[in-house]
């Protein structure tokens, strides 16, 4: 039995939204301050439960599954970011929290910035890594080869897995923890979303319109004055270092903090440096902080 099976929350339960069952779960006794850990794509709040130790006691944690992931509603139907960011609020509101920490990797980014313009005044702090708040060629040209992958279905989709796994990792990483530890990752990943490939598709495709409305949304992201901090993994491939920093020119109160010797999941391959710095840039509410030594 792993640790992570040996976790389960405090509370959980499901707020009814747009028509659909939003899941969420709760670590804690109410009596701390709470950091929402924003899911990545393919991910689902299972997914963080490893990492609970590295926040607990001195944080409640809150996760939730977006539409098409985990235990919340997957309807083949089409997704809005701005409404999976609408219902964390919601789910804040259920659950009487004023304000959180809100925590965004990779897709979750997306989730946590558009929480952001639209709920700014109910954070601490924002943490964002591995996200880009710009129209980028090349993000958009991966972003369509991705869903040509989905679209062709479950043969061609185990192909796009591996092409996954190999983009996301930092070499150091694979170099520690060796080519055949990734492919029973990748192996889960296939499984849990080939016969529901439609939930990537209308996740990603979401994506278009939080990059669509990107310039008429940017006086709202630049008023949100929250304390900001840019984490991303020094080889991150998946978005590169040159793209993330332009959100250093949007957000007014922000620091860049790179994680070295990792990629595009940096949490995962470096989770003591990343989730120690997360928690004291947390406890200190501030970008006047120390990292953990």
């Amino acid at each position: 039995m792993t640790l992570a099976d040996q976790i389960s929350p405090t509370r959980e339960g499901f707020i009814e939204a747009d028509g659909h069952r939003i899941h969420w779960e709760y670590f804690g006794d109410g009596n701390r301050e709470a950091v929402c850990l924003l899911n990545g794509l393919a991910m689902s709040t299972k997914a963080w439960y490893s990492f609970l130790p590295l926040l607990q006691p001195e944080f409640d944690v809150l996760l939730y599954d977006y539409l098409g992931q985990g235990e919340s509603s997957a309807p083949d139907e089409p997704y809005s970011i701005t409404r999976i960011a609408a219902y964390l609020t919601m789910v804040m509101d259920a659950l009487r929290i004023e304000r959180i920490h809100s925590m965004g990797i990779s897709y979750g980014g997306f989730v946590a910035i558009e929480h952001a313009r639209q709920f700014h005044h109910r954070l601490h702090t924002l943490t964002l890594s591995g996200i880009i708040l710009s129209r980028e060629e090349l993000f958009e040209m991966y972003e369509a080869l991705s869903l040509r992958f989905y679209r062709l279905g479950p043969d061609c989709f185990g192909l796009y897995t591996h092409y996954l796994y190999e983009k996301i990792f930092g070499e150091p990483f694979v170099r520690k923890i060796g080519r055949d530890a990734l492919e029973p990752m990748r192996q889960r990943f296939e499984d849990r979303y080939k016969n529901s490939i439609h939930c990537l598709i209308r996740l990603t495709e979401a994506q278009e319109e939080y990059f669509g409305e990107l310039d008429s949304r940017m006086a709202g992201y630049r008023a949100v004055t929250t304390p900001t901090l840019i984490m991303p993994g020094e080889q991150d491939r998946a978005i590169p270092l040159w793209a993330q920093k332009k959100m250093l020119d949007v957000f007014p109160n922000t620091r860049w903090l790179t994680i070295p010797e990792c990629g595009h999941v940096a949490y995962l391959e470096q989770p003591a440096l990343f989730f120690g710095t997360l928690k004291a840039f947390m406890r200190s509410k501030t970008l006047d902080f120390e990292g953990p030594a």
